[in-house]
C-alpha cells in the first residue's frame, strides 16, 4: 500500500518530527497511554517501532505507565518518554514525576492538551495542564497547537539538553488530531549525558567513613578503599561489596569505640534507611562531604555539609588505617553471625546419622521469618539478576543483614513512596533483558498498592521475574515507630495497620501469574530456585 507522502494533519506531522529528533538524540523507549488527544503522539511510536527504530510499552493506567518508564530508564541509563493524553490523565503521572525528580531519573513526559480556544469555557477533559508539575520537573514548555512539523526538532533537542531529571512538554493538538505519515530517514545516535562538576581532591586523615546511600554505585566502594575507610553502604546503593563493607553500621554507630571517633563522613547516593544516619550528619565539629547527584536536593541533614560533584582521592591510606577500618568490619561479622544448620554427620552409626535426618527435616520444615526470607533472596540474586526492593519493613530489614555482595539493586527511594513498585521492577526487568531473574520483594500493602501493574500488554514480551510478597496482613513497619506504644490499638490498627485478608492466589490468576505459597523454608527455597516467567511467591509472615 503506497502511504501519502505528508499527513493531512498537523498534529501527526510535529510529533513525527519529535519523536524522529529524539530518537536521532539517543531515545530509545517511550510508553504510551491510550487517549484521544494524543493519538499522534501514539500513532507515530508505533510507527517507529514498526520500523525497528523504538521499543513501544502500552499500558491503560497512566500511574502505572510512568513507574514503568522510571524503571525503564533507570536500568538503561537513557531518557525514556511517557505520552498521554489530556486532563486526569496527566495528574496520574505526579507520584512517578516526584520520584524521578528526587532521583534524578531522566523522564519526558509530554502530555497532549486542548488548543487554547477551548480552555477555560468548559470543555470536555480540558484543565491547566501547564505547571502542573510545578518544581517536580527541571524544564517544562507549554507549547501551541502546531500547523506544521516547524520547530519540533529544535523542542526535542531543547528537551534533551542538560536532562538530569523529569521534564515536563505539554502540547496542544487541534483537530484533525491524526492522519496518515511517511517516516522521515532516522539514524539512530547515543545519548550525551551531561557530565558533572569536576571532583574536589581529598586526602586520607581523619578518621573517616563512606556513607553510601541509594544510587552511591560502586565508585563509592573505591573511594572507602582509597580513603582506608569503613564502608557504610546502604543495600540498595550499589556499593554493599568490598573489604571494607560495614553491613551492621547502624548498631555500630552507636556502639562506644566506633561512631563517636568518626572525624569525617563522605556521603556518596541517598541514605534514606536508618535514623543513626542522619543522626551522625548532624554531629557538631564533623566534617561532612555530600557528592551531589542528578536528585533534586542534596543530602544535607545537617545543614552544614561541604557539597561536591566528586571526589578524587589523592594518596595512599596511612598504614596505621587498618586500625581504624579493621575493628568496624570485624565487629560487623560478629554481629550478623547466625547459627548455622546441622552439620552433616559422617558417623557410619545409625543413630546419629538418624538423628542429623531428623534435625535437617525439621529445619527445612520451620516457619519463614522476615531473617529467612531476606537472607534467602539475597542468597539466591546474582549479577545477571536484578532486586527490586518495595518501601516496606523487609529493605530494612535486608539492609541490617545483607553480606557484601556485588549485584545489581533497585529502590524507589527518592521519596521513598510505596506506590508503583511492580510498574518499576516490570521497566527493569524489560530494558536488562538476558537470561536472569527480576525479583521483586515487598509487602502485602505495597504489592495491592500496585496490582494493576501485575497486568500484561497483549502482543508485548513478559520478562521473568518474581514478585515475593512477604505478607503479615497489613502494615507492621508502624508497628516499630513510637505511635505503636503511644496510640489505641483499635484505633492504631484501623488507620496505621491497614489489615488486608485479598486472596492473593486469585490476584495472581486474575493477572495470568503462577501463585506458589512459602510458608516454610524448604517451600521457600523450592519457589526462589522454580522455573517460570511470572510467578508470584507469598511469604505468610507473622505480624
Amino acid at each position: 500500500m503506497t502511504r501519502p507522502s505528508r499527513s493531512p494533519s498537523p498534529a501527526s506531522d510535529f510529533s513525527v518530527a519529535f519523536l524522529a529528533e529524539l530518537i536521532r538524540r539517543g531515545v530509545r523507549d517511550v510508553v504510551v497511554c491510550p487517549g484521544s488527544r494524543s493519538q499522534a503522539l501514539a500513532l507515530a511510536a508505533a510507527e517507529f517501532e514498526r520500523a525497528g527504530l523504538l521499543r513501544l510499552r502500552v499500558r491503560i493506567d497512566e500511574r502505572s505507565a510512568s513507574f514503568l518508564a522510571t524503571g525503564l530508564a533507570r536500568e538503561s541509563r537513557t531518557p525514556v518518554v511517557i505520552v498521554t493524553t489530556s486532563g486526569t490523565a496527566v495528574a496520574n503521572l505526579l507520584p512517578a514525576v516526584l520520584e524521578a525528580s528526587h532521583s534524578g531519573i531522566p523522564l519526558v513526559v509530554v502530555t497532549a492538551d486542548r488548543p487554547a480556544e477551548l480552555l477555560g469555557v468548559g470543555a470536555n477533559q480540558a484543565t491547566v495542564q501547564a505547571g502542573i508539575f510545578g518544581s517536580a520537573v527541571r524544564r517544562a514548555w507549554d507549547v501551541d497547537a502546531p500547523v506544521s512539523a516547524e520547530g519540533a526538532a529544535e523542542l526535542a533537542s531543547d528537551v534533551l539538553a542538560e536532562l538530569t531529571g523529569p521534564v515536563h512538554v505539554n502540547l496542544a493538538f487541534r483537530e484533525p488530531l491524526s492522519g496518515a505519515v511517511t517516516l522521515p530517514a532516522v539514524e539512530p545516535g547515543e545519548w550525551e549525558a551531561p557530565m558533572p562538576g569536576g571532583p574536589v581532591t581529598i586526602e586520607p586523615g581523619p578518621l573517616t567513613v563512606v556513607v553510601a546511600g541509594t544510587g552511591a554505585g560502586p565508585g563509592a566502594e573505591e573511594v572507602a578503599r582509597q580513603l582506608g575507610a569503613p564502608l557504610l553502604a546502604e543495600v540498595a546503593s550499589g556499593a554493599r561489596f568490598g573489604p571494607n563493607l560495614v553491613p551492621a553500621y547502624r548498631e555500630l554507630l552507636t556502639e562506644p569505640g566506633f561512631g563517636e571517633r568518626i572525624e569525617r563522613v563522605v556521603v556518596v547516593g541517598h541514605p534514606t534507611l536508618s535514623r543513626e544516619i542522619p543522626a551522625l550528619l548532624m554531629r557538631e565539629g564533623l566534617e561532612v562531604i555530600v557528592v551531589r547527584g542528578n536528585g533534586r536536593d542534596a543530602y544535607d541533614p545537617g545543614r552544614s555539609a561541604r557539597i561536591v560533584a566528586g571526589v578524587r582521592v589523592s594518596g595512599a591510606p596511612d598504614p596505621t588505617s587498618r586500625g581504624w577500618v579493621g575493628p568496624w568490619v570485624h565487629a560487623s561479622r560478629e554481629l550478623l553471625a547466625v547459627e548455622e544448620g546441622p552439620a552433616a554427620s559422617l558417623s557410619d552409626d545409625r543413630i546419629e546419622r538418624a538423628d542429623f535426618a531428623r534435625a535437617q527435616l525439621e529445619r527445612l520444615r520451620e516457619p519463614v521469618t522476615r531473617r529467612m526470607l531476606v537472607d534467602a533472596v539475597w542468597a539466591i540474586s546474582w549479577p545477571h539478576d536484578r532486586l527490586v526492593l518495595g518501601a516496606s519493613r523487609l529493605i530494612r530489614d535486608l539492609d541490617r543483614v545483607a553480606p557484601g555482595k556485588k549485584i545489581p539493586v533497585f529502590a524507589n527511594r527518592g521519596l521513598a513512596g510505596i506506590d508503583g513498585t511492580i510498574a518499576t521492577a516490570t521497566g527493569i526487568a524489560l530494558a536488562a533483558g538476558g537470561d536472569g531473574v527480576t525479583r521483586v520483594l515487598l509487602g502485602d500493602l505495597a504489592l495491592l498498592h500496585d496490582a494493576g501493574s501485575l497486568a500484561a500488554t497483549p502482543g508485548e514480551e513478559s520478562p521473568r521475574m518474581q514478585v515475593i510478597v512477604g505478607n503479615d496482613g497489613g502494615g507492621t513497619i508502624f508497628d516499630a515507630l513510637e505511635v505503636a506504644g503511644s496510640a489505641d490499638p483499635e484505633l492504631f490498627d484501623r488507620v496505621l495497620y491497614t489489615p488486608q485478608s485479598v486472596d492473593l492466589a486469585a490476584l495472581a490468576a486474575a493477572y495470568g501469574w503462577e501463585h506458589r505459597l512459602a510458608a516454610t523454608r524448604s517451600q521457600l527455597d523450592d519457589a526462589l530456585s522454580g522455573s517460570g516467567s511470572r510467578v508470584l511467591i507469598e511469604v505468610p509472615l507473622p505480624r
